[in-house]
């Protein structure tokens, strides 16, 4: 059910054993978020307490909501879950483990007004990683991806995204939450079918403060492989193969201090 008070902002976090560092996350996003947002986190039942962390932390805060999993779990279905108790129309998702910087949240929002997703890309020009192998290796899968499905998007296995929440209720929502960081790209797919405005923002991916890795970059691989192929199979099969569309990349740069800072929760 959906909470009655609307905010600017629902910011989505998946998470899985991030104990070690969710409080600093959370208050790092409200830090760079406007004064309304709201934090959803949507946890995994963590064995390592990631959710009771969060909670005591932000015990008594209306702009934090922690939901705990236990049934039908993983990333996919987590980015669901956080997405319809949304109280905003504009939902950004991310990782939980600072693999994402809260300091481009005011970047991402900012373009949100111009487009139905905004996407943070590691591929739009200015975008980047830190561990060259993987930017590299995430570069040419991205080719791979965008041949196979069309998208002319640069970056189709982003996690880190603001897109309107009626605009992606209107998709076919059990087609695409299933899985992994795959959902990102059939979530591409229906969204160019129904002709959503899609604009790049440049973004540099940080590296893993906590947790511990949820699949290997093998496992990972074949995972998403053995995705693509069957979800265009089916596409091929089904006639509903999508055209190209345009898509913008931009760089844009707003003050940070154009947004109010919250202080942080002492813990």
């Amino acid at each position: 059910m959906r909470h009655s008070s609307p905010t600017s902002l629902s910011v989505i976090l998946p998470a899985y054993n991030e104990a070690g560092s969710i409080v600093e996350l959370i208050n790092a996003i409200l830090r760079y978020a406007p004064p309304d947002a709201e934090v959803l986190l949507v946890d995994d039942d963590s064995p390592d307490g990631t959710a009771r962390r969060a909670s005591e932390a932000f015990r008594g805060s209306d702009r934090v909501r922690v939901t705990v999993r236990s049934r039908d779990r993983g990333l996919a279905r987590s980015v669901r879950a956080g997405i319809e108790a949304a109280r905003s129309d504009r939902v950004l998702i991310m990782d939980s483990d600072f693999n994402h910087d809260p300091r481009d949240i005011p970047r991402l929002i900012g373009v949100a007004a111009f487009a139905d997703i905004v996407i943070g890309s590691r591929f739009a020009p200015g975008g980047n990683m830190p561990d060259r192998a993987r930017y590299l290796g995430s570069l040419v899968y991205n080719l791979f991806v965008r041949m196979a499905l069309r998208t002319q998007v640069q970056d189709n296995l982003s996690g880190y995204f603001v897109i309107r929440r009626n605009a992606v209720l209107s998709l076919p929502l059990d087609e695409i939450f299933f899985g992994f960081g795959d959902y990102f790209f059939r979530l591409l797919h229906f969204a160019q079918r129904s002709g959503f405005s899609i604009i790049e923002v440049p973004v540099v991916y940080g590296t893993r403060d906590s947790g511990h890795p949820k699949h290997s970059v093998f496992k990972t691989f074949f995972q998403y492989t053995g995705s693509l192929l069957r979800f265009r199979s089916r596409l091929q099969a089904s006639g509903r193969a999508a055209p190209a569309r345009r898509r913008s990349s931009v760089d844009v740069r707003i003050p940070l201090d154009a947004v109010q800072p919250e202080p942080p929760v002492e813990t």
